[in-house]
């Protein structure tokens, strides 16, 4: 059972960081990676609690972990919803804060209701608070379960819904404890809901996938045979001296470790390798920049859509606003459909990634460019704001609503730039003006398609 389990850890561990690290970006993806990483781990703490005895931090830390993915399935599934906004914050800011205040709370007074006489009030506290804290995951999770029934997110809607109708009856029993966890029964319930997590993982790339217009299951295969591979070479080695050697505490916890730190490894290349580039060299900005490019494009190819781009207005038109987003990443402009655009086969000499999406960030810029108007270097009125919410953010990269950001360093036009959106621009009006300039950006690139 323990070198099932391993298996079963390293997969779920897999899907999570790949979930994470295909669009880390967006909220959805991040909450289910999460999700399915907790997961895993929860796993692994009750094999270990199993192998060490019934260790009590052990088990805290398995209960913990295993209650944690209801929480962000919740908040992973709210992204899905059209029109959630006001529930997603409702999510975050208040049911996040009130369940981990109760999962804290049962670490630390324990989660046994048998308790001697001077325990009595601590243990029926606990009792209580475990109660209210299963209310809060499970209500939550049945209400996004209605909407999403009443929703239908296209393309992946139905399998989220029965994935979160049966994880949420496998959730159950993990928070109203019915089942013995160590028992058959009881280890099957909770690889049936790893099941349920691995199908709400998989939906959200699918989601991801096509809201960016891009390929997944040539990329997903491929980073699954690199995690099964490293996986088996890795953990293979321990799992032999254990079969030699017999099961240990120490043992156990090495295969879990040798496993997660693989696949992670394996997973998460790209990042790895810009933290080890920023290491070795501190002083050469230019040959990383170079370097980062290349492992970009390498990483887009297998996502990359064959053929034109489809060209009705509102899906052009969320592929323009997705390629606008990712204006500064040439890996993800690598991997949009516009980059197979033919008006940018006419601009290219060949068909390599990197040219193909230099080419479409200079399509992207003269449209943007189109939008000025001419009565000046820069201006506030109504006639300038498409231009600003574009040009400023994106080409020229101010982000003057994240926390810190400054006017040091900035010239004179990007300090007036800078200055007008934090007086004058709400975040949420800036959001709404460049849908509204996207929309003219491709009307102006299907203008110059046609021609």
């Amino acid at each position: 059972m323990l070198f099932a389990v391993a298996a079963v850890f390293g997969l779920t561990w897999w899907l999570g960081l790949y979930v994470i690290v295909r669009d880390p970006g967006e909220r959805g993806p991040r909450r289910a990676g999460l999700g399915l990483l907790a997961y895993g781990l929860a796993l692994a703490a009750g094999r270990l609690r199993a192998a060490a005895g019934d260790s009590e931090v052990l088990a805290a830390a398995e209960t913990v972990l295993a209650h944690l993915p209801v929480l962000l399935w919740t908040g992973a599934v709210l992204t899905l919803v059209p029109g959630s906004e006001r529930l997603d914050r409702a999510w975050s800011r208040g049911l996040v804060p009130i369940t981990a205040a109760a999962l804290a709370w049962l670490t630390i007074t324990g989660w046994d209701s048998e308790a001697g006489a001077g325990e009595a009030a601590v243990a029926g506290a606990g009792v209580a608070v475990r109660a209210v804290t299963g209310v809060l995951l499970l209500v939550p999770l049945a209400g996004v379960l209605a909407l999403l029934v009443r929703a239908r997110p296209p393309r992946v809607g139905g399998l989220v819904t029965v994935a979160t109708l049966f994880f949420g009856l496998g959730a159950a029993l993990l928070v109203f404890p019915l089942l013995d966890p160590a028992g058959p029964v009881g280890t099957l319930a909770v690889l049936a809901i790893d099941v349920d997590m691995a199908l709400l993982g998989v939906a959200i790339a699918m989601s991801s996938a096509f809201q960016a217009g891009e390929a997944l299951w040539r990329d997903m295969l491929r980073s699954l045979l690199g995690a099964v591979v490293v996986m088996a070479a890795s953990g293979g080695q321990v799992a032999l001296a254990i079969v030699l050697g017999g099961t240990s505490p120490a043992l156990a916890a090495l295969l879990f470790g040798v496993v997660a730190v693989a696949v992670a490894v394996q997973t998460l290349a790209g990042p790895v390798h810009r933290a080890l580039d920023r290491i070795a060299f501190p002083g050469d900005r230019e040959l990383r920049r170079e370097r980062a490019e290349l492992r970009d494009s390498a990483e887009a190819l297998p996502r990359r859509e064959q053929g034109p781009p489809p060209l009705d207005e509102a899906e052009f038109t969320r592929l323009t606003r997705r390629a606008l987003a990712g204006y500064g990443d040439l890996g993800k402009l690598a991997s949009s459909p516009l980059a197979n655009l033919p008006v940018i086969d006419k601009r290219v000499t060949g068909d390599s990634p990197l040219e193909r999406a230099a080419e479409l960030r200079t399509l992207l810029l003269e449209s943007i460019r189109r939008l000025k108007p001419r009565d000046g270097e820069f201006g506030t009125s109504e006639e300038w704001r498409f231009y600003n919410v574009l040009y400023f953010p994106y080409v020229r990269g101010l982000r003057p609503y994240r926390r810190g950001a400054g006017r040091g360093g900035l010239g004179p036009e990007d300090r007036q730039a800078f200055d007008w959106f934090l007086r004058e621009v709400p975040e949420r009006t800036l959001y709404n003006w460049q849908n509204a300039a996207a929309k003219l950006v491709a009307d102006d690139l299907r203008t110059e398609n046609r021609q």
